[in-house]
């Protein structure tokens, strides 16, 4: 398999060309790159999370030249695209995959450790580093970008941004506890160690109360919305201020932080090594 730089030069040199063959054959390099964690829709630098939008750009094709298919037989069968099957893994690659009903999709990559309960889905292009829990219920969608030791709880959903090709994925951060029926959407960054409780939904048009200095934090035109690292977040409401609604005691929704992560907030989300396999 070529290196990054040869990859990315090949897509440099196809790009816009609009040839099949070439475009399909640099797809499936990607999407073996993808599969193994050499390669990642974004990346951390020195300054903050880089898009390599190119690799969007080359799941794109996938979609774009593959063709119909029918996976399956009588009893259980499935459509899609024949570039994008059904992952398959094997204890060598340490992936714990409950029964009943959970699907990774190729181009997705899952380190060695995490566990994945029933039923559940993680898209293509996802990234999932080691010891995450993904629960019941739960979807990590296309590009999404999950870092180590990360729980997501049952019925929460991380949105997937695979277009706009230069937008920004939902990035959760390591050692993050997503609670259960949360929603986080549109790019949403989740810093390091951050806790999130039940029912917390997330996008860009969300503004975040943070009740320990009285600031609202918000998305600019150049920073997607954050959840600052050890923040401690909450679903709450905030007063309508203007209009017929401020007349009828109107609140609309809004994420609060409560406070920042301490001990005895780690002590309440900490993970079951027994469910971990690690003892």
């Amino acid at each position: 398999m070529k290196n990054i730089s040869e990859l990315k030069g090949e897509f440099e040199k196809i790009a816009g060309s609009g040839d099949p063959e070439r475009s399909l054959s640099l797809f499936y390099e990607v999407r073996e790159a993808l599969e193994s964690g050499d390669l990642r829709v974004a990346v951390r630098g020195e300054t903050g999370w880089i898009i390599n939008s190119w690799v969007k750009s080359v799941i794109l094709w996938g979609f774009k030249f593959g063709v119909m298919k029918e996976y399956g037989g009588d009893s259980f069968s499935f459509h899609d695209k024949d570039t994008f099957p059904v992952r398959s893994f094997n204890t060598i690659d340490g992936v714990r995959v409950v029964p009943g009903g959970t699907s990774v999709r190729s181009g997705a990559y899952v380190a060695a450790g995490a566990v994945i309960m029933p039923p559940s889905y993680i898209n293509t292009g996802a990234y999932i580093d080691s010891g995450c829990m993904i629960d019941s219920n739960a979807l990590v969608g296309s590009c999404a970008q999950i870092g180590k030791n990360v729980h997501i709880s049952a019925g929460s959903q991380i949105g997937g941004v695979l277009e706009p090709v230069n937008a920004m994925p939902v990035i959760i951060e390591d050692n993050v506890f997503v609670g259960g029926n949360c929603g986080i959407y549109e790019g949403t960054i989740i810093e390091e160690r951050a806790v999130l409780g039940t029912g917390v939904i997330l996008n860009g048009s969300t503004p975040i109360f943070d009740n320990t200095t009285g600031e609202y934090l918000r998305k600019s035109e150049s920073i997607p919305l954050r959840v600052p690292a050890g923040a401690v977040v909450v679903a709450g409401s905030r007063p309508v201020n203007n209009g017929f609604g401020k007349e009828k005691g109107i609140h609309l929704y809004c994420p609060v932080i409560i406070k920042y992560r301490d001990q005895k907030t780690s002590l309440s989300v900490a993970l079951e090594d027994l469910l971990r396999g690690n003892s």
